[in-house]
Order: C-alpha cells, then structure tokens, then sequence
C-alpha cells in the first residue's frame, strides 16, 4: 500500500532538537465521526475531489457503525457514524458535532511507538493489537491527546490490501476530478485557557516533538481578539502540529467561539498542500467551497512586503489568496469558512515555495476576516 508521508524517506533531519525514539513515516489517516458518512463521503468527493478507497458496514459484517474511506495523493480521510443509538460515537456526536476524532499516524513499529509514549507518561487508549486477512496484517494501537483526541499508531509494512483488514475497496461509479491536493501540511488543535504549554510540553515529553515556533498575542491580535500558538514538530518534519489558546481581548477570539460550539479542545484546521494554488482554489470555488475574503486593500502593498514572486497577481487577488515570506522563500494560503454547521472545522490550502513558516505576515489580515464572520453570526 503506498504510504501517505508528504515527503522522501530519505530527507535529513529538519528539526535537530527533537528527539527519534518514536521515529513517524508520515499521517496515516484522519478519522472524523460525522452524522451521516455517506453524505459526507459524497461531500468530500465532490466539492474536495477525494476519491473513494475503501469501506466498513453492515456489508462487511460490522454492526453499530459505518466507514467510508476516501484518499486524494496521500491524504486519507475516514468517515465514521454509527448505526444504532447511544454508544461513544453518538456521545461524540451530540457533544461536539461532526469532527477530528483519530490523528492516525503512519509507524514503522505500532507496538514499540504505544510503549515508548506511555511510559513517557501518555494516557493508553488501545493497547497494541493485530488486525488480519488474507492480504496481510495491520498492528495498530493508540494514546490520548487534548480534548476526545486520539493518536492512532499504525504498522502497516506487511499489509497490501485496500486499507486494513475488515474495510473492501469501495468502487462506485461516481469518481469526481482530483483538485490538486497532495498531502497534510499541518493540523491545529485549540485548547482551552492556559494549556498550550501542557500540550506542548505533552508533545515534547511524551512523543519527543521540539518547538518550531512560537507566536504570542502580539504577533495574533487584532482591535478585538488575540491568541496564543507554538508550533510542534516531530525530528524529520513530516508531523507539525500547532497548539493554540486563547488570549485576553476586548471580545471573543476564533479559539474562544471554537471552544463554545465544540465544547472543549479538539482539531480546529487540516492545511492542504497543493503544488498549484490558484488551480487548487479554483477547482474548490467551482465546487461551491467558500474561502475567508480580505479586503482588497491587501493587495496594494503586499508585494512590497513579501518581495517578488512567481506567480501574477491578479488571479491571487481576484481568489483572496494569501503571501508571506521567511528567510526559506515564500508562501501562497487562504482559509475556507467553517466547513460544518458548527463554527469549529475548517480547511487551510497552502502552497510552499520554500517557506517553512506559517504566514505570519498574513495573520492581522486573516484575523479581522474571521472576525468579520464571528460578527455576522453574532458570536464575536
């Protein structure tokens, strides 16, 4: 089966400080538990262009839930509900709206990753265990994070059927076009008052990440609200995981509405990467996906600030895509609106042009957009 890491095994160590005894391959998959997996599969096939993989229900024996697996290059989401009332997915459910339940991480041995991190003081959720069929097997085993979020570790070098046992290739005829989505880029957790330094030091302690970054309500503020981030990286770079919280402001932060309508900590936004952004956010415009808008007063000095780059920017403007630059390069990104219901979830497309930063510069400008949202919904 052909992994989903976002980069060569063969790439040298990015971040030195972080420790190699829980050495990750890359994200497996990312599992969320939604109300209804079918009609969310056909969401994410439409308008994301996510193309079916696999699936797991009453057909292949399973009895109190269904899952549709859907992959896009080497981004894989699994979409889980139940099939019957009560039970940890409906709790789940009712308690935080559809959501990131499983941050499944790809490992080269599940049992050793699940020993090493508990011993390091993470809170056990599977012990190591072996799925089997006739195509091989899978060990997987997993660990309590912030909020209902688990990591998944996931052994799967002696596996090549299509997912892991107990899921059947899913093949129907309705197979929309790719949008040019590659892989995870990065995936963000909000936690409630004064635990980003827990969990970062969570992530440093128990599964060896180091500090990438760090932004403070100076660098995240606007008139009204701020918020705090540090940004943690595992050794080889492939896993960066954003922590933020809140921070004191005159009104409500993005973190603090997440926190109110998710009911705790969980998985605020996945980026995407993508090697052509304007193609990427044209192709999800035109598939009904609404993106966070700046005002166009952010174009008139932007190329000032971020230097030249290689793309015209008209089509940039005309799509509200953003720019920044580190000492790397450069950076295009933009941030759809909350893609649920609940103003929790949503996307970030990015497109590295040898930044390894997170668009600092872009933060003012994107802030006041999202508070412009948090004010039509009446909740800033």
């Amino acid at each position: 089966m052909t992994p989903t890491d976002n980069t060569s095994l063969k790439l040298p160590k990015e971040n030195p400080s972080a420790e190699d005894f829980l050495p990750l391959l890359g994200t497996d998959h990312v599992e969320l538990y939604v109300g209804n997996a079918k009609q969310a599969a056909h969401y994410y096939m439409a308008a994301w262009g996510f193309q079916p993989e696999a699936y797991a229900g009453l057909e292949t024996g399973l009895k109190d839930r269904v899952s549709y697996v859907l992959r896009q290059d080497k981004i894989r989401l699994v979409l889980t509900s139940p099939l019957k009332p009560g039970g940890d997915i409906n709790r789940h459910i009712e308690q935080h709206g559809d959501g990131v339940k499983v941050i499944a991480l790809w490992v080269d041995d599940a049992t050793r990753s699940f020993e090493e991190t508990v011993k390091r003081g993470a809170k056990p959720h599977t012990e190591p265990h072996t799925l089997e069929d006739a195509h091989g097997k899978v060990v997987l085993s997993a660990i309590h994070t912030y909020g209902e979020t688990l990591h998944l570790f996931v052994e799967r070098s002696q596996y090549s059927g299509t997912f892991m046992p107990g899921f059947r290739p899913w093949n129907p005829h309705y197979r929309p076009a790719s949008v040019g989505l590659k892989y995870i880029d990065h995936m963000v957790g909000n936690v409630g008052w004064n635990e980003m330094n827990k969990w970062c030091e969570f992530y440093a302690k128990v599964m060896g990440f180091a500090q990438l970054v760090s932004f403070d309500d100076k660098d995240i503020s606007t008139e009204y609200t701020a918020l705090m981030s540090k940004v943690m990286s595992n050794g080889n770079g492939r896993i960066k995981f954003p922590i933020n919280e809140p921070a004191e402001g005159r009104k409500k932060s993005q973190i603090e509405e997440y926190i109110e309508f998710y009911n705790g900590a969980g998985v605020q936004h996945l980026a995407l990467a993508t090697d052509n952004i304007i193609e990427t956010v044209t192709a999800l415009r035109d598939r009904g996906v609404e993106f966070l808008t700046v005002p166009a007063t952010y174009y008139e000095d932007v190329l000032d600030r971020v230097g030249e780059i290689d793309e015209d920017l008209a089509p940039l403007r005309d799509l509200g895509i953003l720019i920044d630059r580190d000492d790397e390069g450069y950076l295009l990104q933009i941030f759809t609106k909350p893609i649920l219901d609940r103003p929790t979830l949503f996307i970030e497309i990015i497109q590295r042009k040898g930044a390894k930063s997170f668009g600092k510069g872009n933060f003012k400008a994107l802030f006041e957009a999202i508070e412009r949202e948090q004010a039509s919904r009446g909740t800033l």
